[in-house]
């Protein structure tokens, strides 16, 4: 099992949501978040002149997938997020050693 988290643009979820939903992704965390990448913020040139750092508001999506379904997951967020511009995101991949349903007590991929 893996970890699959991805920091999107926000107008972007809905499209991400359906794709994960039609590759059978059971259940998904959403959070807002703000930050930067390479280009510490896409609009910054008159903060440049004062040194300070946009942060940009993304939305992190979680959710735990068995391992043949990790690819799917991936392409699914990729083709759902993507608009070749800066500021598209990114995808992270974390191992998992279990995961438990605390309402039945499954365990493993029985608990996603």
């Amino acid at each position: 099992m893996k970890v699959v988290v991805a920091v999107v643009r926000p107008n972007k979820l809905d499209s991400i949501k359906k794709s994960l939903e039609e590759e059978g992704v059971r259940g998904i965390t959403i959070s807002e978040a703000r930050g930067h990448g390479r280009q510490k913020g896409q609009i910054r040139m008159a903060q440049e002149q004062e040194g300070s750092i946009d942060l940009l508001p993304k939305t992190r999506i979680g959710m735990a997938v068995p391992d043949d379904q990790v690819e799917k997951v991936i392409q699914a967020i990729l083709d759902s997020a993507r608009t070749g511009e800066v500021g598209d995101g990114k995808i992270f991949i974390l191992p998992m050693q279990t995961a438990y349903r605390i309402r039945t007590g499954e365990t493993g991929t029985d608990a996603l």
